[in-house]
């Protein structure tokens, strides 16, 4: 068992959230592990206090797994917010996987920026190349500017784009 997960409050679409990022993992081009709901608790079907009304049947606690990584999951109304403080990383090996997570979870254009995107629950994620830290982290320092010049002109990150920027 993993000692931490990141818990995720949702104002009321905890299920919907997990069952999309349940199917978005299990079609990744690249799958290591398989992606699951591993159990939903729910409000009782009647506010038992004043703080639980709107949540009657909603997610109390939920948890799920994508390619390993264990969340929490819950509906607690409309009190909190996510923002770009936290965001939930995705490293990709190849462009195609990039693409893939890319078109599958940004959903506010207005948010993109250097490899981060908004999902439609408003859950910031940076989809991310492990080419990016070797291009941007290499031992000459003006590839790695230039590398490092071109990635914060880009919403999702291209590979092939790096590259040509590393080498000039």
């Amino acid at each position: 068992m993993q000692k931490i997960a990141p818990c995720l409050w949702y104002e009321k679409d905890a299920e919907a959230a997990m069952e999309f990022y349940v199917s978005v993992f299990n079609g990744a081009p690249v799958k290591k592990e398989e992606s699951k709901i591993v159990r939903i608790n729910r409000f009782p079907e009647v506010a038992v206090d004043e703080h639980m009304v709107g949540l009657e049947g909603k997610v109390s606690s939920g948890e799920f797994e994508l390619a390993g990584q264990r969340f929490i999951a819950f509906d607690g109304g409309p009190i909190f917010k996510f923002n770009e403080a936290v965001s939930l990383f995705v490293e990709c090996e190849s462009q195609e996987e990039v693409d893939y997570f890319w078109s599958n979870l940004s959903a506010v254009p207005d948010a993109e920026a250097c490899g981060w995107l908004k999902d439609k629950f408003g859950v910031s994620w940076q989809i991310i190349p492990t080419a990016l830290g070797e291009l941007v982290g290499n031992s000459d320092p003006e590839k790695a500017a230039r590398s490092m010049q071109a990635m914060m002109q880009m919403k999702k990150i291209d590979i092939a784009e790096l590259r040509r920027a590393s080498e000039g």
